[in-house]
């Protein structure tokens, strides 16, 4: 969907005559109140569930939880997905092109925080005539989003479901996005941002980032149960079991990551991921209250779910309780969940029982209120 008029930004520019690609799921009920908006992550898109037609490996990146019969069900809900703005999978973003020059935005492409997200998202829900939203959700930076939207949109949605996620980073989660960022902007194929119109892109930086950024994903425990000591098998077959070499390939985790890296270089843009961590690392609705989340919350009416994996040390329990407190101190209702999985942050996108079953009984509380609410009408 394209929008023409200007998009005030948090940073003071604006941004005009851009699109936003979405998904929808589902079917919206007469009263336009089952909607229920999904919130991306990182390096996520709109498409969160199903597949496809013809196209292989093509499942959308949250499809063990949305879906006909799924914790978030569409046979009940109209689910949306919206890649966000400076994003690369569709909406506008730096590969794009300026409407009034025609130049490729590249490094020009203006800072976006979470609250510009939240508000074009408001936009295409008016262009879609959905005024209330049943639930947003999100995890991690999604968890971000839809905690924003309690805040700056209080009144059009009534249940806020916040999963693996913080009301700001850590100065340790700063410091592994600037370790990262750094990764990119010293290629020498980066050229300040400009890769474009040098006809190449900052592979080698962009690798260096995602194994950062997937080390931080996984647990302690995961990795060595999944990888531990072990060496891949050309090296296995030496009779030291090593090569004693700085630069070669020899454990099974190395191997992996450069496997993961190399994959996420050959798809994300690198202004994409500079976008993105900044505007993970701006987010602090407490800030304005010098730092005083309960004040910063009050303004919320929205109903809450909020749900922290306990070895998830990126984004860990202690921040999910830093919320529930401030809620809790507003008199907000709440519901939480504490999961003790042993996947880390990646968590939120796995198939733990306990957490679908958290999931699956909070939305069919919320489509037993929609009914009612709609047989009341």
């Amino acid at each position: 969907m394209r929008f023409d008029a200007p998009l005030p930004l948090q940073s003071g520019a604006s941004i005009h005559g851009y699109s936003l690609t979405y998904e929808t799921y589902g079917a919206l009920n007469a009263e336009r109140s089952n909607a229920v908006l999904v919130c991306h992550a990182l390096n996520a898109s709109h498409h969160v569930a199903g597949v496809y037609a013809g196209q292989a490996k093509s499942e959308g990146w949250w499809d063990n939880m949305i879906g006909p019969g799924k914790p978030v069900d569409t046979d009940k809900f109209f689910v949306i997905g919206v890649n966000n703005l400076g994003s690369c999978f569709g909406s506008t973003g730096p590969m794009h092109a300026h409407p009034d020059t025609g130049a490729v935005y590249g490094a020009n492409f203006p800072v976006v925080t979470v609250e510009d997200w939240v508000n074009a998202q408001a936009r295409l829900l008016d262009a879609l005539r959905i005024q209330t939203l049943a639930a947003v959700l999100g995890g991690s930076l999604g968890g971000m989003q839809a905690l924003s939207w309690s805040l700056q949109y209080p009144d059009r949605l009534r249940h806020a479901v916040v999963v693996a996620s913080a009301p700001s980073l850590t100065a340790e989660n700063i410091a592994f996005n600037e370790v990262a960022r750094r990764a990119i902007v010293t290629d020498p194929d980066f050229h300040g941002g400009n890769f474009y119109a040098n006809g190449v892109l900052p592979k080698r930086g962009l690798r260096i980032a995602r194994m950062i950024g997937h080390i931080t994903y996984l647990s302690d425990d995961v990795m060595n149960e999944k990888f531990g000591r072990a060496l891949k098998d050309a090296v296995q077959a030496s009779a030291t079991g090593y090569k004693y070499s700085t630069q070669d390939v020899e454990f099974q985790i190395e191997s992996y990551l450069r496997y993961q890296g190399d994959k996420f270089a050959e798809y994300f843009d690198a202004n994409t991921y500079l976008l993105i961590t900044r505007a993970l690392d701006y987010f602090d609705p407490a800030k304005p209250f010098g730092g005083d989340l309960s004040r910063a919350l009050a303004v919320a009416r929205a109903k809450f779910l909020l749900v922290s994996f306990t070895t998830d040390w990126r984004f860990s329990p202690k921040r999910s309780r830093e919320m529930v407190k401030a809620l809790l101190d507003n008199r907000r209702e709440v519901t939480y969940a504490e999961i003790d999985a042993p996947h880390g942050h990646d968590a939120f996108l796995l198939d733990d029982a306990r957490y679908m079953g958290v999931m699956r009984s909070y939305f069919h509380s919320i489509d037993a209120a929609v009914n009612r609410a709609g047989a009341d009408a």
